[in-house]
């Protein structure tokens, strides 16, 4: 047990001479006795040399056994070790190497892969591409304007409806119900890191403590971590007011690009757990989530890699735009992730109630610090690496946006990162399938490029319909008729198939006024289309800006 492993402040007081913390402590580390260099090893050890005395080195070690104590004086010779708590440690690791670390959170997926980061938006491949493609549509309209229009609209709607055809394959898949696997006793129990980034949450905070607290799992076995920017004074002090030393609060200096998983990859070498899950400010995560994820890892394979758990809207009754979020998270998470599961196929993670192994996940360089739809990007680097992502039966809430402005920038965060994520995995087509398999890039493919694709064309391509089945006096006619009204017919058939399965989505969970509100689907597909055309401004203009969305059920 690990009780028995530690050495008490008294024993060691005794045996190793040791002083009280808040004297020797007292004043900061002095940075000559330390080395970027030697990072890993004082997160890994649990130590940081702290200042000589005249005689010995002080030593601040926040997990000392006999092992720890003999090791230090082997590596450093006199030593004193004095006890420091782990919060404590991290903090002054944090302060005395914030630059390395900051860099380490940014670029540390740029160097070691540069390929498979999104810092550059486009390669030259693709630039080149793009270029070469609008000259020959330019050249073609000018040239054949007809045969080029007629090529135009079955490209568009060919797209539009193989990405829903897509779509509707995942929703029928049905897979297979397994048995929980068995609860795990406390002792079993593996120690759980949570993360938890949050940049003008203080709101919420109180709800958010209320949710950590409830957690059925050993507290001495949880990691929790509340991330918080430096120059977010507000939040921070609310945190240090409402954690009570239970939470362990991370400050991460202000550094560009100001994105989550760059907060994330901050914290991430300070992680004490074998596992370790990722939560935002406004979720309330059912109380036995973490033990079940703990039961699952454990009898899943050493390929399982992740889990997602679902996310459910619990605010969906109180406009028309948080109903169709929640429509639009219950396909998501009852429908299509389950159906790339079930078929076994790389999975985008949703953001938050990801649950990882630690080492796989430092294994895969945590985070694109550069990539706004940061999970997304995750879910297809880790199977590219061969892991696995698979669902967890458990449940997390959250509130949905009830006004539109906050909705629309969300929505354009969420579809530029598809983007960056599209444009990162598709640069080099052969190692992609290489790495994944012919099925699992077709997927990346279809999945991610459809997504983009119908959710750009899908306006366009209404008024193609509506202005050829107006019968307007047109410059061409003939075929180009036939085809716009015939593209127009699948682009219906389409629109409501993605209604269908929101009604059908719906109804599991017995909810028919909501199914019946599945109806407006097609019109917030509009909404949502809009936000992809806006979300290509920005990928052009601020590929890296990241759109904060505000939590709680006022926004």
């Amino acid at each position: 047990m690990r009780a028995k492993a530690v050495w008490g402040v008294s024993d060691l007081t005794h045996s190793a001479g040791l002083f009280r913390p808040e004297r020797e402590l007292y004043f900061s580390p002095d940075p000559a006795l330390s080395s970027e260099a030697d990072l890993d090893l004082y997160i890994a050890r649990r130590f940081l040399p702290w200042r000589h005395d005249g005689r010995r080195l002080l030593i601040a070690v926040s997990y000392i056994t006999p092992a720890t104590v003999a090791w230090l004086r082997a590596r450093y010779g006199r030593v004193r070790v004095v006890p420091i708590g782990t919060a404590e440690l991290n903090g002054a690791i944090a302060r005395r190497f914030r630059l390395g670390l900051s860099r380490r959170a940014v670029y540390a997926l740029d160097k070691s892969k540069p390929e498979l980061s999104a810092r550059r938006v486009f390669s030259r491949s693709q630039a080149t591409i793009a270029f070469c493609l609008a000259l020959a549509a330019a050249a073609a309209l000018t040239i054949a304007p007809v045969t080029a229009i007629m090529l135009l609209i079955v490209v568009a709607a060919a797209g539009f409806v193989l990405s829903i055809a897509m779509r509707c394959t995942l929703v029928v898949c049905d897979p297979p119900r397994r048995r929980p696997p068995p609860a795990l006793g406390d002792a079993d129990l593996p120690v759980y890191t949570v993360l938890i980034p949050l940049y003008r949450e203080g709101e919420i905070l109180p709800q958010l403590v209320e949710a950590l607290s409830a957690f059925d799992y050993p507290r001495d076995k949880l990691d929790v971590k509340l991330i918080v920017e430096e120059d977010d004074g507000e939040t921070r002090s609310a945190a240090e007011r409402l954690s009570r030393g239970r939470f362990e609060i991370v400050v991460v200096p202000r550094s560009l690009p100001r994105t989550k998983p760059k907060a994330l990859n901050f914290a991430l070498p300070f992680a004490r757990g074998e596992l370790l899950a990722i939560y935002d400010a406004e979720d309330r995560p059912e109380a036995d989530q973490l033990r079940k994820a703990a039961a699952a890892f454990r009898t899943a394979s050493a390929e399982t890699v992740c889990l997602q758990a679902r996310l459910t809207i619990d605010n969906a009754d109180e406009c028309w735009l948080s109903s169709l979020f929640a429509v639009d998270y219950d396909i998501w998470f009852r429908s299509l992730l389950p159906g790339l599961n079930c078929l076994g196929l790389p999975m985008p993670l949703g953001g938050t109630s990801n649950h990882f192994r630690t080492d796989a996940l430092r294994r895969a360089m945590g985070w694109d610090a550069f990539n706004v739809t940061e999970d997304a990007d995750l879910g297809i680097r880790l199977a590219r690496l061969g892991g696995r992502v698979a669902m967890l039966d458990s449940t997390t809430f959250e509130a949905a946006p009830a006004r539109f402005v906050p909705w629309f920038k969300q929505r354009t965060r969420w579809l530029k990162g598809y983007m960056q994520t599209s444009l990162v995995h598709l640069r080099d087509p052969a190692g992609l399938s290489a790495a994944m398999g012919l099925r699992g890039s077709a997927a990346v493919f279809f999945f991610f490029g459809g997504t983009i694709w119908s959710a750009l064309v899908n306006p366009l391509l209404w008024l193609i319909f509506v202005f050829f089945a107006l019968d307007r006096p047109v410059p061409v006619a003939g075929p180009v008729n036939t085809i716009a009204i015939v593209s127009g017919l699948g682009l219906t058939v389409a629109n409501l198939a993605l209604a269908g399965m929101a009604a059908v989505s719906r109804r599991e969970r017995k909810n028919l006024r909501l199914a019946f509100d599945s109806l407006g689907y097609v019109l917030y597909w509009m909404l949502i289309s809009a936000a992809a055309w806006r979300s290509v401004w920005q990928l052009i203009f601020r590929p890296h800006f990241w759109e904060k969305t505000p939590h709680g059920r006022k926004v």
